[in-house]
């Protein structure tokens, strides 16, 4: 159950990060933070109860953490430069 969760709040954020970069406003901004805060203790959980797994978990989740960083902080960028021009 926690990792279909898991699953579940790390594709909506993929999701949210897309639509912010798309168009980025507070709202989604938001949005966007919490689910990445999210999948990011529920992965912590989920290593903690499958220590097995830890390397390969990680790692994904590194790369995870990786993109969806990169997306908010182009998001990041592109809502200061339409502020810019207008």
């Amino acid at each position: 159950m926690a990792l279909l969760l898991h699953i579940s709040i790390a594709l909506s954020s993929i999701v949210a990060v897309s639509f912010l970069f798309i168009s980025p406003t507070k709202q989604k901004f938001t949005l966007s933070y919490g689910l990445v805060f999210f999948t990011i203790v529920s992965g912590s959980y989920l290593v903690a109860t499958k220590p097995a797994h830890m390397i390969q978990a990680c790692s994904v989740g590194l790369v995870y953490i990786s993109v969806m960083l990169v997306g908010i902080l182009s998001a990041r960028r592109k809502l200061a430069t339409q502020k810019k021009i207008n």
